[in-house]
């Protein structure tokens, strides 16, 4: 390897040197023009940890790697040879696994339950030539923390440094807390006030995406044209996007924004529950997001050729079911209560009936316009909710005739009956009022018979369609059940959530109701959190105010308390308002099509673990419309909603199941532990005296916890951490971490019986800690930012271009090296770490455990460093023999692990060629000659693009080969301290 930028090898570990500075690389990958861009961090005294970006090339920037065979050899005096030990174990750390490599590495490292059937996600995903998966998971099932061990194992090996993670803003801080408490995987978190402070921090102009390199933000916020200038310049290493059924239809900026996004991303996370809208083409078009060349036709393909490419399993399914049944209380079965309307809604009831649903042989439904088949369902949908919600429905009705009217005066005498019916409806809905709403009647009965009241611990989660109804509810509540009345909705016993409300408000609503001290016990909430949204922790008990007409949304919605990690039998309740006359042969519409529908989806909850393959729609306003259109058409309700799918590929959705097992890698490490390598690092960084320097302890109380004072350097890292966190836990003054997982489990749950609301006036930082929603210790996974940190700084302790010498159990020099060859975006495809001996006699063998080698040699805690008297120069002599004889070894290597990679390059270029004759193949059927340009030409883009990711994920250049230290005969071999 030379030391000229346009011909050198670099690598993730290596140190190089430009602008007469000392660098150390973080990251490497090719550029198309601009030769190896290069993420360094700085590790010379003047530019100490500061990051910077370079271009190796000859008209940019002059980067000269250390060349391994001028490497110098240092006599190791540290006690224990902790300085070498340390160095090793760094370098092992911060080097990737080779692409080859698809096995789990950091299984069993996360505060999670290690259960199978969530590993199979990374597992999937890693199969393939770049990361990309749909997780269709059922709803309950933790999609989130499957899509965290992805993006660890993306970590491991170099493919996650730059992360963005796109969901709802309602989960934004439920989805940021996950992924820190359980992962230590920091997000910056990109809502409102987090804009603002990007405004106050950055510099102006700066794209706050190349500024922050993972970052959560709300596809609401992502999808506005403001950021789209700023997404077309970056390109990322994982996108994650939840609830990515959002992204289907053609011409949205959801899909504009996926369409964006796709092409800027090696690994590619999709999450959804319901993966598709019922339509085949749709299904194909979000896979094809994944691997445009997996189909050729969207809308006419075998599932198999999907396969690689989504998992999908529901609480049923056996991989699932055997594992999670402890941690997932079987619900009970949903009880719906009918509720005779008052006289005042009865009226209504009669109104609808006779005027707009029922007017009788020879009366037509006074209504005109869009949509006016369906439209007095509307009606009727919106009084099954409550009166008020009616009589909004009704004014904006009214509103738009009158609008029509004016600008169209032709058709104002045409729609005047259906407006004076309007009136007419609109007047009656007056009369009604909230009190003697029979359904809030029943509704405040069994609020009081579950035990929800003043003094009382008992939570109820509350889901209505309508804004209006909410409303009304959160006005009504509090006096009639003895709580005390709030003037806005941040504060009380009862509060609203919905899709009005400011995004850091619908995040702490969410947050409170999960936190077992807070004051909020009634959650009104609107199907803005049926979707994604943890209310389980808490809270077993539901109440359906309305029920929607949609399979998925009441899936969704029971989903919410009905998942993984629920303790409690669920509870599940619906009120139905039926007329006082309800004749059973001729029920009301909540009797006839909500009581059934709600019966539906437990029936399907219990078989096949998935409602919305029975219509198939996957839709939550399309099932809507087909119910209605069911019912207008006179349909029975089984005819209209089947008990089981009736088409065959909805079957297949409901019932696509995988298999999570499989061999775990195991990374090597000269450590027990991730708590031994930083016990000792911070003895080495802080020069045995961490406790004086940083005021490092052991907790008294809790010996599970380590705290001391970070120093700057270690706070400029910990400011990617979550914002709220490092306000409520002042990490900044003191960090506090845990190797321990049942005592980070334990701080957790214990945080999560904290309100995190503030007494008035309280802004001191107890106060603040005491009240936070965040764990005040946080969990040490190997990519946590202090271990992360460490590393870095352990590998500058060696001066530039050295390596160690090690007194051992050994009988003559061994040297220890690093071998590795990378692809054209610097991710290496064939890694070594090889002993060599012999060279001194001119015969190199190698051993290529480097561990059971250090291992056998005594390089562990406890050993004696003992002087070494041998001849460093003969030592120096030989680095250029092993560093030859690595190349020649590494060679062999090669073609040994690279094997795998090839056997899958080759697998995707056949591939690709049998999708491009198949879509030349559908030209022919094109009649129209632009739609045939057009086609063929978008397959000829995507082909060039495939190739040439072919091309880079290939092996390419020469190896990178690097000394990292010398074993070296001890006086007296495998002494002990205090032996």
């Amino acid at each position: 390897m030379t030391g000229d930028a346009g011909t050198a090898k670099f690598a993730a570990g290596m140190q190089v040197r430009a602008r007469d500075e000392d660098w150390l690389v973080v990251e490497a990958s090719e550029t198309a023009q601009d030769g190896t861009r290069l993420d360094v961090r700085g590790i010379s005294p003047l530019v100490r940890d500061q990051r910077a970006v370079f271009f190796a090339h000859p008209s940019l920037d002059k980067v000269t790697p250390l060349r391994p065979e001028d490497t110098d050899l240092v006599v190791d005096t540290s006690p224990e040879c902790r300085r070498s030990r340390l160095f090793i174990d760094a370098l092992i750390r911060k080097t990737p696994l080779p692409l080859s490599e698809q096995r789990l590495a950091t299984v069993g490292t996360h505060l999670i339950d290690d259960l199978t059937y969530q590993r199979e996600p990374a597992r999937a995903a890693l199969r393939g030539l770049q990361p990309r998966l749909l997780i269709a998971d059922a709803v309950g099932l933790g999609k989130t923390l499957e899509v965290g061990l992805l993006l660890s194992e993306l970590i491991r090996r170099g493919r996650g440094e730059r992360i963005l993670v796109v969901t709802p803003k309602a989960i934004l801080e439920q989805f940021q807390h996950e992924l820190w408490t359980r992962f230590a995987i920091p997000l910056v978190r990109l809502d409102s006030s987090g804009i603002e402070r990007i405004r106050r921090n950055i510099p102006a102009g700066r794209n706050p995406f190349s500024y922050y390199k993972r970052a959560i933000i709300s596809i609401d916020t992502l999808r506005s044209d403001r950021w789209r200038s700023h997404l077309m310049q970056v390109n990322w290493d994982a996108v994650v996007i939840d609830e990515s059924h959002k992204l289907i239809n053609k011409g949205t900026k959801n899909n504009r924004l996926a369409g964006l996004l796709a092409p800027r991303t090696d690994a590619l996370i999709l999450a959804s529950a319901t993966p598709h809208n019922g339509e085949r083409e749709s299904f194909g078009e979000l896979l094809s997001l994944l691997d445009p060349t997996a189909i050729p036709d969207t809308s006419d393909y075998d599932e198999t050729q999907l396969d690689h490419l989504y998992v999908r399993r529901h609480k049923m399914s056996p991989d699932v079911s055997a594992e999670i049944g402890h941690k997932w209380a079987t619900r009970k079965k949903p009880v719906a209560f009918d509720c005779p309307a008052s006289d005042a809604e009865q009226r209504i009831f009669e109104e609808l009936y006779d005027v707009w649903i029922s007017p009788g042989e020879g009366r037509p439904a006074p209504v005109s316009g869009k949509g006016a088949r369906l439209f007095p369902y509307t009606l009727l949908k919106a009084f099954l909710s409550s009166h008020e919600a009616l009589a909004e429905t009704v004014a904006n009705r009214i509103k738009a005739i009158d609008k029509d009217a004016e600008e169209h005066p032709e058709n104002k005498e045409r729609r005047a009956p259906e407006r004076a019916a309007l009136v007419q409806l609109g007047e009656l809905a007056a009369e009604a009022t909230v009190q003697e709403a029979a359904k809030f009647r029943r509704l405040v009965d069994e609020l009081k018979a579950i035990g929800v009241g003043p003094g009382a611990d008992k939570r109820v989660v509350i889901f209505s369609e309508r804004r209006k109804t909410l409303k009304m509810l959160h006005e009504a509540l509090p006096d009639a059940l003895g709580f005390e009345a709030s003037t806005d909705n941040r504060n009380g016993a009862i509060r609203q959530l919905h899709g009005g409300l400011p995004d850091d408000e619908q995040q702490r609503t969410v947050k409170e109701f999960s936190l077992a001290d807070s004051e909020l016990r009634v959650l009104l909430t609107g199907d803005i959190a049926s979707e994604g949204v943890n209310l389980h922790r808490q809270c077993h008990q539901m109440i359906h105010y309305d029920l929607p007409w949609s399979l998925i949304t009441i899936e969704q919605r029971n989903g919410r308390i009905d998942r993984y990690g629920q303790q409690t039998p669920p509870e599940i309740r619906a009120l139905l308002l039926v007329r006082q006359d309800e004749d059973p042969k001729v029920p009301s519409a909540d009797r006839l099509v909500s009581r059934r529908l709600l019966e539906r989806e437990d029936e399907v909850h219990r078989t096949l673990g998935e409602a919305a393959s029975i219509l198939g729609l996957r839709d939550e306003d399309a099932e809507e419309t087909a119910i209605k259109t069911g019912l207008a058409d006179g349909k029975a309700f089984d005819a209209i909603v089947p008990a089981q799918p009736v088409d065959p590929f909805n079957l297949f959705m409901a019932h696509h199941t995988v298999d999570g097992s499989g061999e775990h890698y195991r990374v090597p490490q000269l450590f027990a532990s991730t708590r031994a390598f930083v016990e000792e690092a911070l003895d080495e960084v802080y020069d045995n005296n961490p406790q004086a320097k940083i005021g490092k302890q052991w907790g008294e109380d809790h010996p599970e916890m380590l705290s001391f004072a970070p120093d700057r350097e270690l706070q400029r890292r910990l400011l990617v951490l979550p914002q709220t966190y490092l306000d409520e836990r002042g990490v900044l003054d003191e960090l506090r971490v845990t190797f321990d997982p049942a005592f980070a489990q334990q701080r957790l749950d214990r945080a999560r019986e904290r309100s995190g609301e503030r007494p008035k006036g309280a802004i001191n930082k107890q106060t603040r800690r005491e009240t936070s929603g965040w764990p005040d210790v946080s969990y040490v996974t190997d990519q946590h930012p202090l271990v992360e940190w460490l590393t870095d700084k352990v590998l500058v302790r060696l001066t530039r271009n050295t390596a160690p010498v090690i007194t051992a159990n050994v009988d003559g020099p061994k040297f220890l090296m690093q071998g590795m060859y990378s692809n054209a975006k610097g991710h290496p495809t064939v890694l070594a770490w090889s002993c060599v001996s012999g060279l001194e006699h001119g015969a190199p063998e190698f051993d290529d455990d480097l561990v059971k080698v250090l291992n056998r040699a005594g390089v562990e805690p406890g050993m004696l460093n003992r002087p070494f008297t041998g001849d460093l120069g003969a030592l120096r002599a030989l680095v250029p023999d092993a560093v030859e004889a690595t190349r020649r070894h590494l060679d062999k290597l090669r073609a040994i692990q690279e094997e795998p990679l090839i056997e899958r390059l080759v697998e995707y270029e056949k591939r690709l060629q049998a999708w491009r004759k198949a879509s030349e193949t559908a030209f022919e059927q094109l009649t129209l000659g632009v739609r045939r340009e057009d086609a063929e030409q978008r397959v000829e883009n995507t082909a060039i693009e495939v190739e040439q990711l072919l091309m880079e994920l290939a092996t390419q250049g020469e190896a990178m080969v690097r000394v990292i230290g010398v074993l070296v005969p001890s006086t007296d071999i495998g002494e002990k301290k205090g032996a």
